[in-house]
């Protein structure tokens, strides 16, 4: 498939890809370093897999139970529907389990407060830590708790304030249609001196967000990565997703091992 093609790949591919895709010991460990290495050539990725881990049985006693069942997707896919997993159904003559693929997309976004690097870049970014840490707090008689009083006070202003900033990718997307509206009127007239210097004021804006933007992302890219390439590729976006997507908790088993 061509690059910028979104696409979706399953299938019973008779291959594991660690030795915990199955509930005894065995399997061919050559056989899972080629289907890894093959994986990681064309540059696949995985789609989660909830509800039972194993995906065939040999319907003996006691049972064989394998994942040989796999769900993989482009990383213009990934990018294009970021909340796509996959869910078992239950199984009942076949010695495989039904799976069903969901695609959706956008990823809930958790209530945990993590604070974003960009916002470093705003002018009033350190009027706002100023003022944050400057708040009343209790009396207290530990320097360390009135230290840990004052961080809270500033998370609490910081995540206030992030929740009323525009959206990154909006206001560039704002920024550039002025620019490109000033364009074309230049097309047709000279330019008014205040008209000229707000095209400036605006390119100097669009470049700060950009910026911004990179530093977003490379702080959701994982090390590998940061050290591979810009901050703001595809595969970067790619990798924020998978990361964000693995750490959901989509179902808990119990010590047998039943959803």
């Amino acid at each position: 498939m061509p690059d910028g093609y979104p696409w979706i790949l399953v299938g019973y591919f008779n291959l594991m890809r660690s030795l915990d895709n199955r509930n005894r010991p065995g399997g061919d460990i050559n056989e899972m370093f080629m289907f890894n290495e093959a994986i990681s050539a064309l540059g696949l990725v995985e789609l989660p897999l909830t509800g039972r881990k194993y995906t065939r049985t040999n319907k003996q006693n006691p049972p064989l139970l394998e994942r040989l069942d796999w769900f993989f997707t482009s990383v213009d896919w990934t990018i294009l529907y970021p909340d796509s997993s996959v869910s078992t159904l239950s199984m009942e003559t076949s010695d495989h389990v039904p799976c069903i693929v969901s695609i959706s997309t956008n990823i809930p976004k958790g209530g945990t407060f993590r604070f974003e690097n960009y916002l470093m870049e705003h002018d009033q970014f350190l009027n706002v830590v100023q003022h944050a840490w400057s708040l009343p707090i209790p009396e207290l008689n530990d320097m360390a708790k009135i230290i840990a009083a004052r961080f809270k006070n500033v998370r609490r202003v910081i995540k206030a304030g992030q929740s009323h900033l525009s959206s990154l990718k909006v206001n560039i997307s704002n920024v550039k249609s002025v620019i490109i509206f000033i364009s074309l009127l230049e097309k047709f007239r000279d330019l008014t001196v205040q008209e000229w210097n707000f095209r400036k004021s605006l390119e100097v804006k669009l470049l700060s967000l950009l910026k911004q933007q990179r530093i977003y992302w490379k702080q959701r890219g994982t090390f590998r990565w940061v050290i591979k390439g810009d901050a703001s590729t595809k595969i970067f976006h790619a990798s924020a997703t998978i990361k964000h997507r693995k750490s959901l908790i989509t179902s808990l088993m119990d010590l047998e091992g039943n959803p």
